[in-house]
Protein backbone atom coordinates (compact mmCIF):
# COMPACT_ATOMS: atom_id res chain seq x y z
CA UNK A 1 0.00 0.00 0.00
CA UNK A 2 1.58 3.62 -0.89
CA UNK A 3 2.59 6.14 1.44
CA UNK A 4 0.02 9.09 2.10
CA UNK A 5 1.67 12.19 -0.14
CA UNK A 6 -0.45 14.14 2.97
CA UNK A 7 2.52 12.84 4.50
CA UNK A 8 5.22 15.04 2.51
CA UNK A 9 6.40 18.31 4.91
CA UNK A 10 5.17 17.00 8.16
CA UNK A 11 8.02 17.90 10.44
CA UNK A 12 8.19 16.12 13.92
CA UNK A 13 9.30 17.58 17.04
CA UNK A 14 13.40 18.35 18.05
CA UNK A 15 15.46 15.42 19.63
CA UNK A 16 16.51 15.41 23.01
CA UNK A 17 20.32 16.88 23.28
CA UNK A 18 22.76 14.33 22.12
CA UNK A 19 26.31 15.59 23.66
CA UNK A 20 29.52 14.46 21.31
CA UNK A 21 31.93 12.81 23.51
CA UNK A 22 35.63 12.91 22.48
CA UNK A 23 35.66 8.82 23.05
CA UNK A 24 32.69 8.47 20.41
CA UNK A 25 34.41 10.36 17.39
CA UNK A 26 37.42 8.21 18.33
CA UNK A 27 35.67 4.74 18.56
CA UNK A 28 34.07 6.02 14.91
CA UNK A 29 36.57 7.31 13.30
CA UNK A 30 38.59 3.94 14.08
CA UNK A 31 35.46 1.88 13.34
CA UNK A 32 35.16 3.43 9.62
CA UNK A 33 39.34 3.04 9.49
CA UNK A 34 39.64 6.98 9.15
CA UNK A 35 43.08 8.14 10.75
CA UNK A 36 42.85 11.54 10.52
CA UNK A 37 44.56 13.01 13.56
CA UNK A 38 41.84 16.22 13.97
CA UNK A 39 39.46 12.76 15.26
CA UNK A 40 41.50 11.87 17.69
CA UNK A 41 43.96 14.69 18.60
CA UNK A 42 42.65 17.57 20.68
CA UNK A 43 46.25 19.64 19.38
CA UNK A 44 45.62 18.61 15.59
CA UNK A 45 42.00 19.67 15.76
CA UNK A 46 43.29 23.14 17.42
CA UNK A 47 46.19 22.88 14.92
CA UNK A 48 43.63 23.23 11.87
CA UNK A 49 41.49 26.09 13.81
CA UNK A 50 38.73 23.98 15.41
CA UNK A 51 38.32 24.10 19.27
CA UNK A 52 38.52 20.30 20.15
CA UNK A 53 38.42 17.47 18.13
CA UNK A 54 36.31 16.89 15.36
CA UNK A 55 34.01 14.23 13.60
CA UNK A 56 34.28 12.39 10.56
CA UNK A 57 31.68 13.56 8.41
CA UNK A 58 29.65 10.55 8.37
CA UNK A 59 29.36 10.29 12.23
CA UNK A 60 26.19 12.45 12.59
CA UNK A 61 24.26 9.99 10.42
CA UNK A 62 23.86 7.51 13.92
CA UNK A 63 22.23 10.72 14.94
CA UNK A 64 19.99 11.39 12.45
CA UNK A 65 18.84 8.57 11.67
CA UNK A 66 17.78 8.01 15.20
CA UNK A 67 15.92 10.95 15.13
CA UNK A 68 14.37 9.56 11.84
CA UNK A 69 12.63 6.77 14.01
CA UNK A 70 10.58 9.38 14.72
CA UNK A 71 9.41 9.20 11.42
CA UNK A 72 9.26 5.46 10.96
CA UNK A 73 7.60 4.79 13.68
CA UNK A 74 4.55 7.19 13.14
CA UNK A 75 1.78 4.80 13.13
CA UNK A 76 -0.36 7.31 10.88
CA UNK A 77 2.58 6.77 8.05
CA UNK A 78 1.87 3.38 7.61
CA UNK A 79 5.73 2.50 6.98
CA UNK A 80 6.37 -1.56 6.87
CA UNK A 81 9.89 -0.95 8.52
CA UNK A 82 10.42 -4.89 7.77
CA UNK A 83 10.68 -3.89 3.97
CA UNK A 84 13.24 -1.00 4.27
CA UNK A 85 16.69 -0.45 3.18
CA UNK A 86 18.67 2.44 3.06
CA UNK A 87 18.62 3.86 -0.24
CA UNK A 88 21.16 6.73 0.28
CA UNK A 89 22.23 9.36 2.39
CA UNK A 90 24.10 13.31 2.48
CA UNK A 91 25.17 15.66 3.96
CA UNK A 92 25.54 19.23 4.02
CA UNK A 93 28.04 21.04 6.30
CA UNK A 94 28.10 24.68 7.80
CA UNK A 95 30.77 23.55 10.26
CA UNK A 96 32.41 20.25 11.68
CA UNK A 97 30.70 18.69 14.22
CA UNK A 98 32.96 18.97 17.40
CA UNK A 99 33.36 17.22 20.58
CA UNK A 100 31.47 18.84 23.69
CA UNK A 101 28.75 20.08 20.95
CA UNK A 102 25.18 19.27 22.20
CA UNK A 103 23.08 18.86 19.42
CA UNK A 104 19.48 18.34 18.48
CA UNK A 105 17.72 16.64 14.78
CA UNK A 106 14.25 17.61 13.55
CA UNK A 107 12.89 15.67 10.47
CA UNK A 108 10.78 16.46 7.79
CA UNK A 109 9.58 14.27 5.58
CA UNK A 110 10.72 15.67 2.01
CA UNK A 111 9.33 13.51 -0.55
CA UNK A 112 7.05 10.05 -0.95
CA UNK A 113 7.02 8.47 -4.32
CA UNK A 114 5.87 5.13 -5.32
CA UNK A 115 7.96 3.56 -7.81
CA UNK A 116 7.34 -0.21 -8.98
CA UNK A 117 5.32 -1.32 -5.81
CA UNK A 118 8.10 0.51 -3.54
CA UNK A 119 7.69 3.19 -1.73
CA UNK A 120 10.54 5.92 -1.51
CA UNK A 121 10.72 7.89 1.62
CA UNK A 122 13.20 11.22 1.78
CA UNK A 123 13.68 12.66 5.41
CA UNK A 124 15.32 15.74 6.18
CA UNK A 125 17.32 16.16 9.10
CA UNK A 126 17.84 19.45 10.78
CA UNK A 127 21.06 19.51 12.75
CA UNK A 128 21.34 22.63 15.31
CA UNK A 129 24.04 23.13 18.21
CA UNK A 130 22.71 24.09 21.65
CA UNK A 131 23.04 28.05 20.77
CA UNK A 132 20.19 27.49 17.38
CA UNK A 133 22.80 27.50 14.97
CA UNK A 134 22.87 25.73 12.00
CA UNK A 135 25.52 22.41 12.17
CA UNK A 136 24.42 20.25 9.11
CA UNK A 137 21.72 19.06 6.90
CA UNK A 138 21.37 14.91 6.33
CA UNK A 139 19.25 13.49 3.94
CA UNK A 140 17.92 10.20 4.73
CA UNK A 141 16.70 7.73 1.47
CA UNK A 142 14.51 5.01 2.91
CA UNK A 143 12.99 2.64 0.70
CA UNK A 144 10.14 -0.13 1.42
CA UNK A 145 10.27 -3.08 -0.73
CA UNK A 146 7.06 -4.09 -2.70
CA UNK A 147 5.24 -6.68 -0.93
CA UNK A 148 5.71 -10.40 -2.71
CA UNK A 149 3.23 -11.30 -4.79
CA UNK A 150 1.65 -14.83 -3.96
Amino acid sequence: MALDQSFVGRTYPPTDPYEVGREKIREFAEAVGDTNPAYTDTEAAKALGHPDAIAPPTFVFAITFKAAGQVIADPQLGLDYSRVVHGDQKFAYTRPVRAGDRLTVTSTIEAIKSMAGNDILDIRGEVHDEAGEHVVTAWTKLVARAAEEG
